[in-house]
């Protein structure tokens, strides 16, 4: 659990710090994302660095806090799953909360080179079958 932990923690510091390289260099090369906003499927780490480019390029002076939780993991050899609850919190400069929410976050990962590296990300949050809107806070 704690390799894995260990991503989960590499990639919350990324996002704080507004790192394009760290957060990047969690992933393979070949990683395919599928994430929910926006775009049905980011192909390649070139791909995913330009989300992730423009996602802290658009947060001005504030900063997202990253919080994992009921996070579960399975380790076969140099592959591994994860999977667990992710609530995002928009920081202004001064750390103050501004807005939150969860979605859940599935990975594939494979060790190279001494670390492990995402292949595979899915993050997806459930749908009100009467509103058709996205629910964004776990119960």
């Amino acid at each position: 659990m704690s390799d894995i932990q260990s991503a989960f923690d590499s990639y919350r510091d990324a996002v704080y710090a507004k790192d394009v390289d760290a957060f990047v260099g969690l992933y393979d090369p070949a990683v395919q994302v599928f994430d929910m906003w926006g775009v049905w499927s980011y192909d390649g780490r070139d791909a995913w660095r330009g989300m992730a480019t423009e996602w802290f390029g658009s947060l001005g002076d504030e900063r997202v806090g990253v919080e994992f939780t009921h996070v579960r993991s399975e380790i076969a050899g140099d592959l591994a799953f994860a999977h667990a609850l992710v609530t995002y919190t928009g920081l202004s400069a001064e750390g103050k909360a501004l807005r939150a929410m969860t979605n859940r976050i599935s990975w594939v990962l494979r060790r190279s080179g001494g670390a492990w590296r995402v292949v595979h990300e899915h993050s997806s949050a459930p749908v009100d079958f009467e509103t058709q809107k996205t629910i964004l806070q776990a119960p």
